[in-house]
C-alpha cells in the first residue's frame, strides 16, 4: 500500500500496481496499437493499389497512422476514461496523479510520448529498470508526467485508525449524515484537524478526566471554525470530532477520486 498525502493533509491508502500487472496491461495495449496501425496501413495500401493515393500521400498517411496508434490511442483513452486504456481496464488498473487525483490530457500526452520511446523504440528496457527502482513502480513516462498506476480492484481495509491511512469512505452515523453534509469545512485548518485526529487515535489511552477536558476544548475550537449549523444538542465531543473529520475526509476522497461511489 502507498500512502498519498493530499493538499488537505488527508492520507489516502492506495495500492500501487506492480510491474507484472503493468507489463501485461502494456502488452495488451501494444497489441491494440498494432491492430489499429495494421488497419490504417491496409487501407492506405488499398488506396495506393487503386490509384486513389500516390506514394507520397501514402507515406504521409502511414506516418500519421503510426502516431495515431502509438500516441493517439493511449492519450484518447486515458483522457476520456480518467486514466484507463483497454489493457488497464482488463487488469483493473488506473493512472492517477502523484496526489491521487484524476489523470488529465497533459499527463496522458506526456506518458504517451515517453512511452513511444521507452516502450517501442527501446523495447521497454528503461520502463523495466525505472519500474523496479521506483517505490510506486513508475516508468519514465510516469516520472515526467507526475503520475503512477494504482490497482482499482485491490481490496482496501474496511477501517483504519485516525493516525493511519484512511479507508476510501469513513463511516458516519446515519442520523448525523444530513447535518454533516450541510457543514462548511473550508475554515477548518489542517493543524486543528490533525490535533483532533491525534486525540481520537489516543482516546482510550487517556485518563477519563483529561480526556473529557481535552475533547471539549477541541470540540469547541472545531465548532468555532465550521458552519453554519451547530452540532445537535447533547452530541458527545468525540462523536462530534469524528463526524467532522470523517465528512472532511470523505469530501476530499470524492474530490480526488471522482470515479469512486459513496454508499
Amino acid at each position: 500500500m502507498e500512502e498519498i498525502v493530499t493538499g488537505e493533509a488527508v492520507v489516502l491508502d492506495l495500492p500501487c500496481a506492480r510491474f507484472p500487472a503493468r507489463i501485461l496491461s502494456r502488452l495488451i495495449d501494444m497489441a491494440v496499437e498494432l491492430v489499429l496501425f495494421g488497419i490504417i496501413a491496409t487501407l492506405v495500401g488499398a488506396g495506393e493499389s487503386s490509384g486513389t493515393l500516390d506514394s507520397a500521400t501514402g507515406a504521409a498517411l502511414i506516418i500519421a497512422g503510426l502516431v495515431l496508434a502509438i500516441v493517439g490511442y493511449p492519450v484518447a483513452f486515458e483522457t476520456l476514461s480518467r486514466g484507463r486504456t483497454l489493457g488497464k481496464l482488463a487488469l483493473g488498473l488506473r493512472v492517477v496523479t502523484d496526489d491521487g487525483g484524476p489523470e488529465r490530457f497533459r499527463h496522458a500526452l506526456v506518458r504517451a510520448l515517453a512511452g513511444s520511446v521507452e516502450c517501442w523504440a527501446l523495447i521497454g528496457v528503461p520502463a523495466l529498470i525505472t519500474s523496479m527502482l521506483s517505490a510506486r513502480g513508475k516508468r519514465l513516462g510516469d516520472i515526467f508526467a507526475g503520475t503512477f498506476v494504482l490497482r482499482e480492484r485491490a481490496p482496501r481495509s474496511a477501517s483504519a485508525g485516525y493516525g493511519m491511512a484512511m479507508a476510501p469512505v469513513t463511516p458516519i452515523d446515519p442520523g448525523l449524515r444530513p447535518w454533516a453534509a450541510s457543514l462548511d469545512l473550508s475554515a477548518l485548518p489542517d493543524t486543528l484537524a490533525a490535533s483532533a485526529a491525534s486525540y481520537l487515535s489516543r482516546y482510550w489511552q487517556l485518563n477519563s478526566g483529561p480526556r473529557e477536558a481535552l475533547g471539549q476544548q477541541l470540540a469547541t475550537d472545531v465548532a468555532a471554525r465550521v458552519s453554519p449549523p451547530p452540532p445537535p444538542p447533547g452530541l458527545p465531543a468525540a462523536v462530534f470530532l469524528h463526524t467532522v473529520l470523517a465528512e472532511r475526509r470523505n469530501r476530499e476522497f470524492a474530490r480526488l477520486m471522482p470515479w469512486s461511489r459513496t454508499p
